[in-house]
C-alpha cells in the first residue's frame, strides 16, 4: 500500500475547495490533467486500460453527479446519510471516495469498512469494487464474512456483513481500526444493522474523528435521520436511473400462476432481458423453479433457452453468469422471495420485474419462544425499488392493484425477533465499556425480558444482571446463546467432539434437501439409511461423519454422493466450515476438546446431557402415544416433522414419550424438528430447579414433580439429618429460587 504517491493532500478536504478535480482519475487525453494520477494512488502502479474503461462507465452513474457535495459534507461532518436505488452506484462508488478520503490524511484515523446484510453481496462488490480501484482482491480491497476472509495487513477497503464487524468489536469496541464505517442497506432495518447503528452513536461521542455514513435505497424517516446527531443528519439524495413502463393487475390470491404465466408470455415476445419474479415463500420458489423447467424443455428452439435460476435469500450463489456453453439467446428467470433488491445491483440485463407486492415475515411470539409467520403488503419504498430494477427501457408487473395501500417504512426486526443473542453480544459490550446502545426503535419490552431470563436460566447473568463468567465464555462463540451453552456443557461431559458436529449442522442450513411429493417416498427411504436411533441429533453426526468418510476416499464423488442421498452438498460444505471455527475457538480459549467417542453407552448419554443443558427449555411430551406432543413451557401440542428419526415411523423405533427438540415451527407446519428421546429423570438432573418450578401447572409437570419428590424421599433415606439446622436446609433446598 503506496500512501505516499498520492496527488494530493489532507488540506484539499478542508481549505474550502471543491475536492472532486482531485480526486478523480481522467482517462487518456484530458489534455488539462495529463500528468495527474498516471500512477494508482493506492498501490503505486500505472493504471491499466481497464481502470480507464471502467471509470468511464463509473462516471454515468447517478451517484457520480454527487460526488462533491458528498466529499464536502464527509470532510465538514461526521455523519452523512446518502439514500439511492439499487442501480444508482450508492454501493460500490461511496466506499471508494470514503478510502480516498482516508487517504487524503495518510490513514491516521484509520481504514474504511463498509457493511452488508448478505454475505455474498460483500463479496460480490469487493470484487466488483477491485476491479473498479485497479488493485488484487484481498490487498488493497478485501472482504470478511461468516467462515472466509480474503483481506491483509493492506487492505485499506473491506466490505463485511453487519454480524462480522459486532464480533469484530469484542476485541475492537471502538473500531479503532477504521477512520470511516459505512453502513450500507440501513434501509432494511435488521437487527445487527439496528444495533450497529446504536452503537456507533456511542463509539462517535468517544472519537470525534470517526466519519459514519449511512447508505439507504430509500429517504430515510425522521427518526433515522435524526438518529446521529439530535437533528437532521446531512441527507445526500441521488437521482435514480428511472423506472419504466408500471402495469397494475389484480390476481387475488392466484398471483404465483399469474406470474408463470407472464414469464412465459415475455419468453414468446420478441423482447431480449432477463426476469426477476418477487414470489413470498421457498416454496413457491421451488414450484416455479420446477414448473418453468418442465415448460422450458417444450419451448420452441427458435425461442431462445429459458434458464430458471432460484435465489434463496440467506443462501449462498452468487448470480449466474452465461456460461461458453449456453448456446444462442437464453432468458434468465430469477426467482426470489427476499426483501434484498440490491442483490440483482450488478445483473445490468434485467429486463422485467414481476412483482406479487407481498412479502413473508418472521415475527417472535417470546410467550411462546417461537416465530408466528406474517404475509403481509410490502412496503412503499420496496414497491419503488422493485420497479426501478427493470430500468428506463424495462416494464415492472405489479401483481396488485395500483390503489392497494402500503405500508409507508419496513418494520424494523429488533422489535420483533429473539433478540437473546443480541441481548448477550450487548452484555459484552457493557464489559468493553459501551454502556449504552441507542436503538432507533427499541426492542419490544416483552421480548426483552424474555431474553434476559433465558440468560439467566441459563447462567449467563449473574446476581447483578452482569455476564457472568460463562456468559462471557458464551459470547465467544458464534452461536445462538443455547447452543453456545450445550457446547459448553459438552466440554464437561467430555463430547465435545459429537457436540461440535451438532451446533455446526444445526447451525449451516439444512442438509436435506427440498423434494417434490413424487420423490417424497424416495427420500424417505433414503434418509433412513444415516438414521441414528438415538435420535435426530445423532442422525446429524452420522450424516457428517459419512460425509467425511466420502470425502477422504479418493473413488468417491462426494456431490454424486449427496445427490443419491438427497443431501445438499453446499449445507454440508459450510457445517465442516462451522466446526473447524468451533474447534479453533474452543482451542483459543484453552477449552479441552475430546477424544471422539461415538456410539458408546457412555458418550450417548452425555451428549443428551450436554444437549439439555442448553434445550431444556424446548422439551415435549407424548400425552396419548400417538404422536401428540406437550410442550412444557407454553402448553402447545405439535407433531414430530416427517423427516425426522421419529416421524418416519419406522418400525424399529417407537414414538418416545419425552423428546427435547431444536425448533418448533409454530406457524409452518406445527412441528417440532430435530428431535431426540431424553427421559424425565435426564431432564430434572439437567434443567434448573426454578425454571423448573416457573413451568405453567400440567399433567407432565406433576410427573416430573414426583419424581423430584421420590429422589428427595430417597436422599433423606439414605442420609437422614443429623441436626434441625440441616433438615432445614434439606426442606428447602428444593424450592424454586427466584433471581
Amino acid at each position: 500500500m503506496a500512501q505516499d504517491i498520492t496527488s494530493f493532500t489532507g488540506e484539499d478536504y478542508f481549505d474550502g475547495n471543491s475536492p472532486c478535480s482531485s480526486t478523480e482519475a481522467l482517462s487518456p487525453g484530458d489534455k488539462e490533467y495529463d500528468d495527474i494520477l498516471e500512477l494508482n494512488q493506492f498501490d503505486g502502479l500505472p493504471y491499466s486500460s481497464r481502470f480507464y474503461k471502467l471509470l468511464r462507465e463509473r462516471k454515468e452513474l447517478p451517484v457520480w453527479r454527487a460526488k462533491c457535495e458528498f466529499m464536502d459534507t464527509l470532510a465538514k461532518g461526521r455523519f452523512v446519510i446518502v439514500s439511492g436505488s439499487a442501480k444508482s452506484g450508492r454501493s460500490s462508488q461511496i466506499p471508494q471516495w470514503c478510502a480516498e478520503f482516508c487517504l487524503s490524511v495518510q490513514f491516521q484515523h484509520g481504514l474504511v469498512v463498509c457493511t452488508q446484510t448478505n454475505s455474498q453481496q460483500a463479496v460480490d462488490l469487493a470484487l466488483r469494487v477491485s476491479d473498479e480501484m485497479d488493485v488484487n482482491i484481498g490487498h488493497e480491497v478485501g472482504y470478511s464474512i461468516p467462515l472466509e476472509t480474503c483481506c491483509t495487513d493492506d487492505t485499506v477497503l473491506r466490505y463485511c456483513t453487519d454480524d462480522t464487524l459486532l464480533r469484530e468489536m469484542m476485541s475492537d469496541p471502538l473500531l479503532e481500526r477504521y477512520g470511516v464505517v459505512v453502513v450500507d442497506q440501513a434501509h432494511q432495518r435488521t437487527v445487527a444493522t439496528d444495533v450497529l447503528q446504536g452503537l456507533l452513536k456511542d463509539i462517535a461521542l468517544q472519537r470525534p474523528e470517526l466519519r459514519v455514513v449511512l447508505l439507504t435505497a430509500d429517504e430515510p424517516g425522521p427518526k433515522q435521520l435524526a438518529h446521529f446527531t439530535g437533528s437532521a443528519a446531512p441527507l445526500i439524495l441521488l437521482e435514480g436511473p428511472g423506472g419504466g413502463e408500471v402495469v397494475h393487475s389484480s390476481t387475488g390470491d392466484s398471483y404465483f400462476y399469474s406470474a408463470l404465466r407472464l414469464v412465459l408470455e415475455i419468453h414468446h415476445s420478441e423482447e431480449q432481458g432477463d426476469v426477476v419474479v418477487f414470489l413470498v415463500t421457498t416454496q413457491e420458489i421451488d414450484l416455479a423453479h420446477d414448473i418453468l423447467c418442465s415448460e422450458g424443455h417444450s419451448l420452441l428452439p427458435d425461442l431462445g433457452k429459458l434458464l430458471p435460476v432460484a435465489v434463496h435469500p440467506g443462501q449462498p450463489g452468487s448470480l449466474p453468469v452465461m456460461g461458453e456453453e449456453e448456446t444462442g439467446p437464453t432468458r434468465r428467470v430469477f426467482l426470489t422471495s427476499g426483501p434484498n433488491e440490491d442483490f440483482f445491483w450488478a445483473a445490468s440485463s434485467i429486463r422485467f420485474v414481476i412483482d406479487a407486492g407481498l412479502v413473508k415475515r418472521y415475527v417472535y411470539n417470546p410467550r411462546i419462544r417461537t416465530n408466528s409467520v406474517i404475509i403481509q403488503p410490502i412496503s412503499t419504498s420496496q414497491a419503488k425499488s422493485r420497479k426501478q430494477l427493470a430500468g428506463p427501457t424495462g416494464k415492472c408487473f405489479c401483481l396488485y392493484p395500483e390503489d392497494r395501500q402500503l405500508p409507508i417504512e419496513i418494520r424494523p426486526h429488533v422489535v420483533e425477533s429473539d433478540i437473546s443473542s443480541t441481548v448477550l453480544f450487548l452484555k459484552r459490550m457493557e464489559i468493553a465499556g459501551l454502556r449504552h446502545c441507542d436503538f432507533i426503535d427499541r426492542p419490544d419490552p416483552e421480548g426483552l425480558m424474555q431474553a434476559l431470563e433465558e440468560l439467566d436460566y441459563l447462567a449467563a447473568l449473574d446476581n447483578d444482571g452482569n455476564l457472568s463468567e460463562i456468559g462471557i465464555i458464551m459470547s465467544e462463540f458464534p452461536l445462538e446463546p443455547q447452543m453456545a451453552k450445550t457446547l459448553l456443557a459438552s466440554c464437561e461431559f467430555d463430547c465435545v467432539s459429537e457436540v461440535v458436529v451438532v451446533a455446526a449442522m444445526l447451525t449451516a442450513p439444512t442438509c436435506f434437501t427440498v423434494s417434490s411429493v413424487e420423490l417424497k417416498s424416495e427420500v424417505t427411504q433414503c434418509h433412513m439409511k444415516l438414521q441414528h436411533p438415538e435420535g435426530d441429533h445423532f442422525t446429524l453426526i452420522n450424516i457428517y461423519k459419512a460425509f467425511k468418510q466420502c470425502q477422504q476416499d479418493p473413488y468417491c464423488d462426494v456431490e454424486r454422493w449427496c445427490q443419491d442421498l438427497h443431501l445438499n452438498h453446499a449445507s454440508l460444505l459450510t457445517a465442516d466450515a462451522v466446526r473447524t471455527e468451533l474447534i479453533n475457538t474452543l482451542k483459543r480459549i484453552e477449552l479441552p476438546v475430546s477424544v471422539p467417542a461415538f456410539g458408546s453407552r457412555n458418550n450417548t448419554l452425555n451428549i443428551k446431557r450436554a444437549l439439555l443443558a442448553g434445550f431444556f427449555m424446548q422439551v415435549a411430551r407424548d400425552v396419548d402415544g400417538s404422536g401428540n406432543y406437550f410442550i412444557l413451557t407454553h402448553k402447545h401440542v405439535a407433531q414430530i416433522h416427517p423427516l425426522s428419526v421419529y416421524g418416519a415411523k419406522s418400525p424399529k423405533l417407537g414414538l418416545p414419550e419425552w423428546v427435547l427438540f431444536h425448533e418448533h415451527s409454530f406457524s409452518e407446519d406445527n412441528c417440532l424438528r430435530t428431535a431426540t428421546h431424553i427421559t424425565p429423570e435426564e431432564f430434572i438432573q439437567m434443567a434448573p430447579q426454578y425454571f423448573f418450578y416457573n413451568l405453567p401447572p400440567s399433567e407432565s409437570k406433576d410427573i416430573l414433580q414426583n419424581i423430584l419428590n421420590h429422589r428427595a424421599s430417597q436422599y433423606k433415606e439414605a442420609k437422614p439429618p443429623t441436626s434441625r439446622d440441616e433438615s432445614q436446609e434439606d426442606q428447602t433446598s428444593d424450592r424454586c429460587v427466584i433471581q
